[in-house]
């Protein structure tokens, strides 16, 4: 597939694309998390080219970043929890599901349709230069084609979307290596729609609010489809052994072909997740088996990425 242009970030890259934004089109932007892939929140017309970049189903919303509280309240209804939550984690790796403004200028496509806005203000400077240059609450999801392995490098980017985004701005692998933490703050309650850096103890402790992990079924957050994350090959999980024609990568004592951690640290095994399943969905074996992750702590992300990553498709 044919690269787009990357461009080590700078003064200058930013202004480009500032530039591209303005003009309704897509840029690819690191950001703590994942790389995202950035258009005008406000247009209608830019969202569209989001979702036909990625391929991504219509009734999946997209998480706005902004650059301050401020900004935030002119889109959705901050209750005190949310005003607790955000003083503590934004900056940072939390998207919170708040009720929208009637007035907000966000474009419909962005909420696909719901009452709510997931909202969150990155702390990448990239990412926060991007929003500042270009004047604009930014739609970004992942910059990866549809349900397929998020792209936590600007080669990732280049590999999944190829010259159907025209930017990339590089600067370096991603810090966390997974999205955020997603939590909804509505009907009086605070439910986790996906697990992320952020974990429930830190959540229950600043919001004195107990966390639910009860979802309808209804898709209200990125992240939410059972099939997500996936590499073209098939997944197993919890494996300890190799199977033939496996590419196996290892978690802590398991060595595998490669490691998310020799050490069984859960922060490194994050934050090299998605590099380590792109490098095993490029290697010669037609499957793909994963150690077994402890499923507590930030493994409860690290699970939940795998386990819809392997979900049948």
């Amino acid at each position: 597939m044919p690269a787009p242009d990357i461009l080590t970030v700078d003064a200058a890259a930013i202004e480009r694309a500032a530039e591209l934004i303005r003009a309704g089109q897509c840029v690819a932007v690191p950001t703590e998390t994942v790389y995202g892939l950035a258009a005008d929140a406000t247009s209608g017309e830019a969202v569209a080219r989001i979702y036909a970049t990625k391929g991504r189903p219509s009734f999946n919303p997209l998480i706005v970043h902004v650059g301050s509280l401020d900004d935030a309240a002119t889109l959705a209804g901050l209750s005190p929890v949310a005003r607790r939550l955000a003083d503590a984690f934004w900056p940072g790796p939390l998207t919170l599901v708040l009720p929208a403004r009637a007035d907000s200028p966000v474009a419909a496509l962005v909420t696909a349709g719901l009452p709510t806005i997931a909202i969150r203000i990155p702390a990448h400077p990239a990412m926060r230069a991007l929003i500042a240059a270009s004047g604009r609450p930014l739609a970004a999801p992942s910059a990866n084609a549809s349900g397929r392995i998020s792209a936590t490098t600007a080669a990732h980017v280049a590999s999944s979307l190829g010259e159907r985004v025209p930017l990339v701005l590089d600067g370096g692998p991603t810090q966390h290596g997974l999205e955020s933490t997603i939590v909804a703050l509505t009907d009086g309650r605070m439910r986790l729609l996906r697990p992320g850096p952020i974990d429930g103890v830190a959540l229950e402790t600043v919001a004195g609010n107990p966390l639910s992990r009860e979802v309808d079924g209804r898709i209200e957050a990125p992240g939410q489809m059972a099939s997500h994350y996936a590499p073209a090959k098939p997944l197993r999980l919890d494996a300890l052994d190799r199977r033939e024609g496996e590419w196996w990568i290892g978690f802590g004592t398991v060595a595998g072909d490669d490691s998310l951690s020799r050490s069984g640290d859960l922060v490194e095994a994050a934050a090299r997740l998605f590099d380590a399943l792109h490098r095993a969905d490029a290697a010669p074996a037609p499957a793909i088996a994963v150690a077994p992750i402890p499923d507590g702590g930030l493994g409860l992300a690290i699970n939940d990425r795998l386990r819809r990553a392997a979900a049948p498709r």
